[in-house]
């Protein structure tokens, strides 16, 4: 992509998990995409990903937010995404290329690029998947974050330990006995001279966050507590390892970028989509389950995977095809 200074779109509904994966691969592109969300309702939101754009969106007119100048690029992530993202091809034509990340629960050919992980089963010529998903952690990120070391995690003592915790969704569910066996389970890191970097999520119960403070309490420690600057970044970035839980590809997908050893908890639940993205990290020595309190804090070396550069990288490989226009 060699446009010089090329406008590039992102679409989403706005969620932090949508937003990550879409930024992440413009970022990794080389570009700062326009942002922008959406939230169809009612009977629209409904019919995604068959149905249209609603007409209040006034799509294409000038002062909506899909107006021209119309973008060299645009990303959408998330079902209810796609009806926009097919409009947008209809009035831009051969001038955008468009790309989908998830599957979009349609025909890939509503787009000229489509993403999806490995476990999902969507295929097709313009299909390319990965096993992790992207984000904007690529190795350059974190070499600039890794070059400044705040003076709150500087004064933790190694190893530090960091601690992103997910919470119940579709598949998973943290029961009172999971909470249990997770602060056992902190507690023996911290046993072995760990410091802690903790951060919870929207989805993070208040009994799996009162269980991890427990834990952790008696250490040296970081605790986000919701307030202010997320520390997530900076956390991932000068860990020593990693505790992440099971619910989360996301989360799992940016601790897989960091290089250090990573750690997976599995809580009550699960499908076969998140076993086989588990299995995968084990196989390739990525991660290692969490099911117990440690004897001792293992360490291993890995490749560290960077999702969101392998799809720009084949982004721009498909580059002359996709984007006829320019040729």
């Amino acid at each position: 992509m060699n446009d010089g200074h090329p406008i590039v779109w992102t679409i989403s509904d706005g969620k932090a998990g949508m937003d990550v994966q879409a930024i992440g691969v413009a970022r990794a592109l080389g570009v700062e995409p326009l942002v922008k969300h959406i939230a169809p309702k009612g009977i629209f939101k409904s019919l995604a990903p068959w149905g249209p754009v609603a007409p209040t969106e006034r799509f294409g007119r000038a002062g909506s937010l899909f107006a021209p100048p119309w973008p060299t690029l645009a990303i959408a992530t998330g079902r209810q995404s796609i009806p926009y993202i097919k409009r947008l091809k209809r009035c831009a034509g051969n001038n955008t290329v468009t790309i989908v990340l998830q599957d979009p629960r349609t025909k890939p050919g509503i787009a000229d690029f489509v993403w999806v992980p490995e476990h999902d089963r969507l295929r097709g010529p313009n299909v390319f998947t990965t096993l992790t998903a992207p984000s904007s952690f690529t190795a350059n990120a974190l070499a600039r974050l890794r070059s400044r070391v705040p003076e709150s995690i500087e004064r933790l003592p190694a190893p530090r330990v960091a601690v992103f915790l997910g919470g119940d969704n579709a598949v998973y569910r943290y029961t009172p006995s999971d909470c249990a066996r997770l602060n056992e389970i902190l507690q023996s890191f911290g046993a072995r001279g760990a410091s802690f970097l903790i951060t919870p999520s929207r989805r993070t119960s208040k009994g799996m966050t009162d269980a991890v403070d427990l834990a952790t309490n008696p250490y040296p420690r970081l605790l986000w507590n919701g307030e202010g600057a997320n520390p997530y970044a900076d956390f991932l970035a000068h860990a020593d390892a990693i505790v992440v839980t099971a619910d989360s590809i996301n989360m799992v997908s940016e601790a897989c970028a960091s290089g250090v050893p990573v750690f997976v908890f599995h809580p009550s639940g699960g499908s076969s989509k998140f076993a086989y993205f588990h299995e995968q990290l084990e196989k390739r020595g990525l991660t290692r389950p969490l099911r117990a309190p440690l004897d001792s804090i293992e360490t291993w070396a890995y490749d560290p995977l960077f999702a969101a550069t392998e799809i720009a990288a084949e982004v721009q490989r498909r580059w002359p095809e996709l984007l006829p226009a320019s040729n």
